[in-house]
């Protein structure tokens, strides 16, 4: 009885598997699609807010989106370039490249080394291929052939032929610096991966609000905001400080950009260090401060009123400067006052600011201009306990109501409005007044060690790609062998890379060859 079933393939052992799974992740169709799968998994950076880059917008997108927000969350899709599978899919990238360029350096070097290919039997079967003759000898081509050629790699060597003759060949080629061009943009694409890990990694970034006359410290305590690598110890913050004397804002006045912003200004001094001398400085917009290693950017502004709320008794139980987070174009901003000291009971304010008031038909007010040219404070009042003693970490800009009552007129929650300098009594007999205007500068405060690293990279990677574009790899053979008293010379060329202008090429090359030979006699070509 016969076996009829087909030969089957033998399984691979532990090793073999292992090796075919490197040689697929080591291709260059592999590394080409995690880059584009690198494209792809970031995407969802840029159109959700990130918690490393503001916070606050994604606790104002998942209040927002309470079913899909949690889903995103935790997929990861608020924190998507310190995600795992983010990561992995750039480890995965680094490593494929790596692999790749390291065997394709190895051919390159041999490439190198290696002898120009020989000469083929039959040169006249190139499309790009021509015969001429000469009364120069073989060896007379052959060196004004090197001549034409230039810089080309050339190997000369003399052959027998089939009919017992001989001839010289000249084997040339040129143009080794388009693979090396193209192995420095490979390379360069892990430099810049590289580079942009090790300033995730290294580096810190964090966010302040500092009010006019205020003072911002660098430690960890002073930010609004603040996320590190993994890799950097939150200890060795760099001691600097920056005091915010004046900011200085300008808007369009009039037209149909009437309101557009022209230019933001914060000037003020800096010290480096714990008992560093004070220096002046000026932030706009690109234009950071770089002081203790790090780069202090200008990246947003508004306003903080100065409100003061005095008790029955007339003693100051608050008087500090509100900063009040802009909601618009015309800086309609929303802010929250604690006043823990408040009696008999504590008060929270929760409301918003208006920079340039107006009041409509239906009698809303609303900001029409972003300048600060007719501002009111408008404050909606609650008493009870503000929950500070609880041990629970609190939002600035977050009222915690559950064990707090709203003060009422009627059916309608009890406001505040004030203009600068108004006062308006509370229903519990404490005072509050609009005492000052003062406006606040939002700092980002980032240190990128090694940001140098990608940058080199990209410039070498554009160095590449120029060469590996315009760098033409040809070969060019040329046999002479003479014939009585003339010499037959082949020659033919050959591009690694197709192109239609060859012959052209090949008719200057023969061209600049035949310049300095002897041309046949019309007796010896008889």
């Amino acid at each position: 009885m016969t076996d009829d079933r087909p030969d089957l393939a033998s399984e691979l052992s532990p090793r073999e598997f292992l090796r075919w799974i490197w040689r697929q992740l080591t291709s260059m169709r592999t590394a080409l699609s995690l880059l584009l799968l690198l494209a792809i998994v970031a995407i969802p950076g840029s159109l959700l807010p990130q918690r490393g880059v503001n916070p606050r917008l994604v606790e104002a997108y998942l209040i927002d989106h309470p079913t899909v927000g949690p889903v995103l969350d935790t997929l990861g899709l608020f924190s998507v370039y310190t995600s795992p599978w983010f990561s992995g899919v750039y480890l995965l990238l680094m490593v494929s490249l790596v692999g790749c360029i390291l065997p394709r350096t190895a051919v390159y070097l041999r490439a190198l080394r290696a002898r120009p290919p020989k000469v083929p039997r039959n040169l006249l079967r190139f499309p790009a291929s021509s015969e001429l003759v000469t009364s120069s000898s073989p060896d007379e081509v052959v060196a004004a052939a090197r001549t034409a050629l230039g810089r080309a790699r050339v190997d000369v060597v003399e052959r027998e032929l089939p009919d017992g003759g001989s001839a010289v060949e000249l084997s040339a080629e040129k143009g080794y610096l388009r693979e090396a061009g193209n192995l420095l943009f490979h390379v360069s694409i892990v430099v810049v991966l590289v580079g942009v890990a090790m300033t995730a990694l290294l580096g810190y970034r964090g966010a302040a609000i500092v009010v006019e006359g205020d003072r911002f410290s660098n430690v960890l305590t002073q930010y609004d905001e603040f996320g590190s690598g993994a890799l950097f110890d939150r200890d060795d913050l760099p001691p600097f400080t920056v005091t915010l004397d004046d900011f200085a804002a300008t808007y369009q006045v009039d037209g149909p950009q009437r309101g557009a912003p022209r230019s933001f200004e914060a000037t003020g001094t800096y010290a480096e260090g714990v008992d560093g001398s004070e220096h002046p400085f000026s932030i706009r917009v690109n234009h950071p401060l770089e002081v203790g290693g790090a780069s202090v950017f200008l990246v947003g502004q508004g306003y903080a009123p100065v409100i003061r709320v005095t008790d029955p008794d007339g003693q100051v139980v608050y008087d500090e400067a509100v900063p009040f987070l802009p909601a618009d174009a015309s800086y309609t901003s929303n802010g929250v006052v604690k006043v823990p000291e408040a009696r008999p009971e504590q008060l929270g304010f929760q409301g918003f600011f208006l920079p340039t008031f107006v009041q409509g038909d239906d009698g809303a007010t609303r900001s029409v201009f972003p300048a600060p040219l007719a501002p009111i404070l408008g404050l909606f009042v609650w008493h009870g306990d503000l929950g500070l003693d609880d041990g629970r970490p609190q939002s600035v800009y977050v009222l915690d109501k559950t064990k707090m009552t709203q003060y009422m007129t009627g059916d309608k929650g009890y406001r505040v409005s004030l203009q600068k300098g108004q006062s308006q009594k509370l229903p519990d007999g404490n005072t509050i007044t609009f005492v000052d205007l003062k406006q606040f500068a939002r700092f980002q405060i980032a240190a990128t060690p090694g940001i140098e690293v990608p940058l080199v990279g990209i410039v070498a990677g554009l160095i590449g790609l120029i060469g590996s574009l315009s760098i033409r790899p040809r070969r060019t053979w040329v046999r002479a062998r003479r014939e009585g008293s003339r010499t037959v010379v082949e020659v033919a060329v050959l591009d690694r890379v197709p192109r239609v202008d060859l012959p052209a090429d090949l008719e200057r090359f023969t061209g600049r060859m035949t310049e300095q030979l002897v041309p046949v006699d019309e007796g010896d070509a008889s």
